[in-house]
């Protein structure tokens, strides 16, 4: 049988896992590294992954039925601590889990409102989910690319999703107190 809510499951999984490698990653850096200025979209690690998690937060909350909208952005860097920063995005991660973990097929259907300040968007809530995790992977990209002029190596962000993949996981898994029942879904 076909459920169309699994591929979001997956998808929000691989999205906390991903988080937890980058910022694991981030939390090895030397002093100076996570604010030091950068090459990409946005200026520096700090504001990258601050990015990542002020458009989970707009995104989330809209998808959960929320009006947070541009208040979102009232702080384009609410954290200029890594620590902190991933305990807020662990927050956020986990909302969307447990969002993905209710979805059917009339649920994937459902007409979300997102509010831009000046209108109201109104898309289908899988085409919602399918452009926050695209953004966020194309960010989570840019701080992967960044990584790679600082001490630290950049870790590996794409094995999370298929069978195979079970062993390269396990940490991931276990610091989100995740299992491999939660994947296989």
């Amino acid at each position: 049988m076909t459920d169309p809510a699994r591929v979001f499951r997956k998808l929000a999984l691989n999205n906390a896992m991903a988080n937890w490698r980058l910022h694991a990653a981030v939390a090895g850096l030397q002093a100076g590294e996570f604010e030091s200025p950068r090459i990409s979209f946005f200026p520096s690690l700090k504001a990258t992954l601050n990015h990542i998690l002020i458009v989970d937060w707009f995104y989330v909350d809209a998808l959960e039925g929320g009006t947070l909208g541009p208040k979102a952005w009232e702080d384009e860097e609410p954290f200029d601590n890594a620590s902190a920063l991933y305990g807020a995005q662990r927050d956020v991660d986990r909302r969307l889990i447990d969002l993905c973990a209710t979805l059917g097929p009339v649920e994937l259907a459902r007409i979300v409102a997102v509010h831009r300040g000046n209108r109201i968007q109104h898309d289908r809530m899988d085409d919602v989910l399918s452009h926050l995790f695209q953004h966020q992977t194309h960010h989570r990209g840019q701080v992967h690319a960044m990584l790679a002029g600082t001490s630290v190596k950049p870790p590996q962000l794409d094995e999370f999703i298929v069978g195979d993949d079970a062993d390269n996981r396990l940490d991931a898994l276990k610091a989100l107190g995740l299992s491999e029942d939660d994947v296989m879904l």
